[in-house]
């Protein structure tokens, strides 16, 4: 009588655990292709500014990269 009632309480948690699993799964898939949208809508608007604007990116480019260069320098001693 016991292990029938061990065994009913575990197959509804187990049922519970398996519904709210698919649940998070679900809203985890959406969150993941909201994301997704997301990265490749900035992606696209950072190659089309890069392409129209050559020597201007090119030239940010280089600031952060002396910047970063002489924090990480200066860091380091």
């Amino acid at each position: 009588m016991i292990a029938d009632s061990v065994t009913e309480h575990s197959a509804e948690a187990i049922d519970s655990l398996c519904s709210r699993f698919a649940a998070a799964q679900e809203r985890f898939t959406d969150a993941y292709a909201g994301a997704r949208k997301k990265v490749i809508a900035g992606a696209k608007y950072t190659d089309a500014t890069i392409r129209e604007n050559p020597y201007q990116s090119l030239a940010i480019a280089l600031g952060v990269g002396l910047l970063v260069g002489v924090l990480l320098g200066r860091r380091s001693k």
